[in-house]
C-alpha cells in the first residue's frame, strides 16, 4: 500500500516542480530566430519587438539570423529547439504556408510549431530601379513583351511571397522572366539597386526607404487600397492587373509542445509589443499593420493561408523536389 502512495507523491512534487519551473519562466535570455538575412521584413520587424519583450519578460531577446533555403533553415533549427519557450522563431507567409504547397518533401510540418501572435502584415510592392525606362505597370510589362529573354526579377528568396507575387504577375499580366533568388530581401534590395534585374515585388518595408528616396521606383501596391505613404503608386487593380491582391505577413513562432503558461507569457509580451505606440507607429510608417492576436487566432490564420497558397501553387504548377 505504500508504494502507490510514494508514486502519487513522487508525481505530485514533480507536477509541482514543473508548475515552479513554469512560474519562474524565463530564467535565462530567449533566441529568437530570423529565417532571412538582415535588412528584410522579418529582421526589421523583430529587432523592434525584442527589446520591448525582453522589457516585459525580464530577460534579453537575442536576435539570430539563419538565412537560407527559402527560410527552411531556420524554421527547421525552431522545429528541432527543445519545447521550453527558449527559442523562438520569426515565421513568416514563405516557410509556414507557401513552402508545405511549393516543396514536395520539407524538414519539418505544421505540427511542428506553436504560434504565438501576428507580428506584422504588409502588402508587397512592385519596384524598378530608378534607371528603369518602366514608369507604370504598363511600360514594364510592354518591354518584358518586347524582351522576351531580358527579362529577370528578383526576390528574397524562392517561396517567399515576393517569389510567388511576381508568379502571379507574370501570369496575369502574361510576361516571362527569369527568377534571381536571394538570402533575404536585404541581398535582392541591394542586387535591384545595383540594376542587376529588371524587377522586383518586395515586402513594401525593406523597399520603402529606396522609394521614398527615389532610388527605386513604386510601380503598383498588391493591397486593396493604395497606400496612405504612397498616394500617387496605384494598386495592381488600378495598374491594370486584376486577382493581385496579397498580404505578406509574419509572426511569433515556439516548437511544438512548448507549455502553455509559457505561451501565455511570450504572448502577452508580444502582444504589448506590437501595440505600443512607438512600435505601432514604425510598422505604420513602414506600410504594415500591428498584430497582437491570439495563439488560436493566429493559428487558425495559418491554416486559411496554408490552403489558399497550396491553390494558388497548385494552379500554377509551381511545385517541386525540395
Amino acid at each position: 500500500m505504500l508504494q502507490p502512495i510514494r508514486w502519487l507523491a513522487a508525481g505530485a512534487m514533480a507536477l509541482a516542480l514543473a508548475n515552479a519551473a513554469q512560474a519562474a519562466w524565463p530564467e535565462r535570455p530567449v533566441t529568437l530566430i530570423i529565417p532571412a538575412s538582415p535588412g528584410g521584413t522579418t529582421d526589421i520587424s523583430a529587432r523592434l519587438i525584442a527589446d520591448k519583450m525582453a522589457a516585459s519578460l525580464g530577460q534579453q531577446v537575442i536576435v539570430e539570423n539563419r538565412a537560407g533555403a527559402a527560410g527552411i533553415i531556420g524554421a527547421q533549427a525552431l522545429a528541432r529547439a527543445r519545447p521550453d519557450g527558449y527559442t523562438l522563431l520569426m515565421g513568416n507567409i514563405g516557410p509556414n504556408a507557401i513552402n508545405y504547397a511549393l516543396y514536395k518533401t520539407l524538414p519539418y510540418k505544421p505540427q511542428d510549431f506553436a504560434p504565438v501572435t501576428l507580428v506584422i502584415s504588409v502588402p508587397n510592392v512592385l519596384v524598378v530601379n530608378e534607371d528603369s525606362p518602366a514608369r507604370t505597370v504598363a511600360d514594364l510589362v510592354d518591354w518584358a513583351r518586347k524582351n522576351p529573354g531580358g527579362v529577370s526579377f528578383g526576390s528574397s528568396g524562392a517561396g517567399q511571397s515576393p517569389h510567388l507575387s511576381a508568379e502571379l504577375f507574370k501570369q496575369r499580366a502574361g510576361i516571362g522572366g527569369t527568377h534571381v533568388a536571394y538570402k533575404g530581401a536585404g541581398p535582392a534590395v541591394a542586387a535591384l539597386l545595383g540594376n542587376q534585374f529588371s524587377f522586383m515585388i518586395d515586402n513594401l518595408p525593406s523597399s520603402m526607404p529606396y522609394i521614398q528616396s527615389g532610388k527605386l521606383r513604386a510601380l503598383a501596391v498588391t493591397s486593396a487600397q493604395r497606400q496612405p505613404e504612397l498616394p500617387d503608386v496605384p494598386t495592381m487593380a488600378e495598374a491594370g492587373v486584376k486577382d493581385m491582391v496579397v498580404t505578406a505577413w509574419f509572426g511569433l513562432m515556439a516548437p511544438a509542445g512548448t507549455p502553455a503558461p509559457v505561451i501565455d507569457k511570450l504572448y502577452a509580451a508580444a502582444r504589448d509589443a506590437v501595440r505600443s505606440p512607438e512600435v505601432r507607429e514604425r510598422f505604420r510608417a513602414m506600410g504594415g499593420q500591428a498584430g497582437g492576436n491570439t495563439p488560436a487566432e493566429f493559428g487558425a490564420f495559418i491554416d486559411q493561408e496554408r490552403a489558399r497558397w497550396k491553390a494558388i501553387v497548385d494552379a500554377a504548377g509551381l511545385a517541386k523536389e525540395q
